[in-house]
C-alpha cells in the first residue's frame, strides 16, 4: 500500500470501527452510525448536537421499521465524531413543511424523488441506505455498513445543496 492511499484506508477502517459496536442493533443502526460519521466529514458541516429528520412512509411497513430502528438506534442522542445525533421522525408527505434538520435520512420504500427534490429546494443534505438513492441524484449519499462500509455521494445532488466534503473523505467513497 502506498503512503498516498495509506490515510484513506485508517480513515476507512476507523468509519468501519465506529459502527462496529452497533453490531447488535439492526442494519439501519449501523448505517445510521456510518451516516453520522459522513456528516463530520463536511467542509462547514454540522457540529455539536444536529437533528436527522428520518423520513419514512407510513404506507409501506419496511419504511416504517426502519424508521423505528434509526429512531432506536438514536435513542437520545447518538455520537458520531464531534457531532451528536438527534431523530425527528418526518413522514414522506410532509418534508416541504420540515425545519430544523441537518440532513434527512430517506429510509428504504420512500419515493426518493420528490424528497430529494424537496430537500435540494431547502439545501438539505439527504441520506439513503439503499445505494439506488444516490445513484438516482435523488440523495447526496447513500450509505451501507453491511457486509462492509460502502458511501455513495452523487456529485449532481451534492452541488445542488453546496455540500463539499473534505479531500480525506473523498478517497473513501465512490462518486457517481
Amino acid at each position: 500500500m502506498s503512503n498516498k492511499t495509506k490515510p484513506g484506508a485508517l480513515a476507512l477502517c476507523a468509519l468501519a470501527l465506529a459502527a462496529a459496536p452497533l453490531s447488535a442493533h439492526a442494519d439501519a443502526a449501523k448505517d445510521l452510525q456510518v451516516a453520522g460519521r459522513a456528516l463530520t466529514f463536511l467542509e462547514n458541516g454540522p457540529t455539536g448536537k444536529a437533528t436527522l429528520g428520518v423520513v419514512f412512509d407510513p404506507s409501506k411497513p419496511a419504511s416504517v421499521a426502519e424508521k423505528n430502528a434509526v429512531m432506536a438506534a438514536i435513542g437520545g442522542g447518538m455520537s458520531a465524531g464531534s457531532l451528536t445525533v438527534t431523530g425527528k421522525p418526518v413522514e414522506a408527505g410532509d418534508v416541504a413543511g420540515v425545519s430544523g434538520v441537518a440532513a434527512l435520512y430517506i429510509t428504504t420504500g420512500v419515493n426518493a424523488g420528490p424528497v430529494g427534490a424537496v430537500a435540494r429546494g431547502k439545501k438539505i443534505i439527504t441520506i439513503g441506505s439503499d445505494v439506488s438513492c444516490a445513484t438516482s441524484g435523488a440523495c447526496v449519499m447513500s450509505v451501507s455498513a453491511d457486509p462492509k462500509v460502502e458511501i455513495v455521494v452523487s456529485r449532481s445532488a451534492a452541488s445542488a445543496v453546496g455540500a463539499v466534503f473534505k479531500a480525506a473523505f473523498r478517497m473513501m467513497i465512490r462518486e457517481v
